[in-house]
């Protein structure tokens, strides 16, 4: 089995293994991969001096993501000593299927002032195993190490999810990309009707950061609503092992299977 999502195959370009697969349809890609990857490709074009973090980034999905090489470009879209906006494109068979921006914002040491959190749901090791590969299929979900936190108050859903695999083959880890690779996956926690019967695919994935992930495991929580006329959104708090870190929100295009 490959041990990452992606094989570099240029300096612009990325192949993807197995691990890519979608959850709908395993001839597309899981999103989850490519928002990693955006966040990776992202981050190691960052100047090693540069002092600024990210803060926040948005996806939009411009349509189908089929499995073929993905081709992913970086612009400064707003350039600044302590503010940045940059523009990721990911273009699958020769057309953009992914447009992200990302802020960026001078790093300041304000501990002295954070706002205290700690982490109040059981941890991994506290929680029983999640059997994600029961409710989805495909290559992406079959890699995940998941753990259920049970006994939440109805609508509410918390679970973390960890994975051995990397981003990119012969690049080096970054955690926060990884981290990336594990949030779209919310979308498919909150779930109220089967995915049998229902469609709910996200068209968008924003990501809020106040503060940088600490090790290997992601906690979502999550809770989702359904509109009157076929929209529905999810919405999740993120958290690591030290308790909540941002939040994440989805649009969800609901249509009977």
């Amino acid at each position: 089995m490959p041990e990452s999502y992606f094989r570099r195959t240029g300096d612009t370009t990325f192949a993807p293994t197995t691990h890519c697969e979608g959850a709908w349809s395993a001839q597309d890609y899981h999103f989850s991969s490519l928002a990693g990857l955006i966040v990776h490709v992202a981050q190691l074009s960052r100047d090693p001096d540069d002092t600024k973090r990210l803060v926040r980034v948005s996806y939009d999905i411009l349509g189908r993501l089929p499995l073929e090489e993905a081709n992913v470009a970086v612009e400064t879209i707003r350039p600044g000593r302590k503010i940045e906006l940059v523009e990721v494109t990911v273009s699958l068979a020769g057309r953009a299927a992914i447009i992200a921006r990302i802020w960026y914002i001078d790093a300041l040491d304000t501990r002295d002032v954070e706002t205290p959190t700690q982490q109040t749901y059981p941890v991994p090791e506290d929680c029983e195993d999640q059997q994600f590969s029961t409710v989805w299929e495909g290559g992406f979900i079959r890699q995940l190490i998941g753990r259920k936190v049970t006994g939440l108050p109805e609508g509410t859903f918390f679970s973390w999810f960890t994975s051995e695999t990397t981003m990119v083959d012969t690049d080096e880890r970054i955690p926060l990309a990884e981290f990336f690779s594990r949030i779209d996956i919310a979308n498919g926690i909150a779930v109220h009707h089967s995915p049998t019967e229902w469609a709910f695919p996200n068209v968008d994935l924003t990501v809020h950061l106040y503060r940088y992930p600490v090790g290997q495991w992601n906690g979502l929580e999550a809770t989702n609503v359904w509109g009157p006329d076929g929209a529905g959104l999810t919405s999740t708090i993120l958290h690591d092992l030290d308790g909540p870190l941002g939040r994440a929100e989805q649009m969800q295009a609901l249509g009977r299977v």
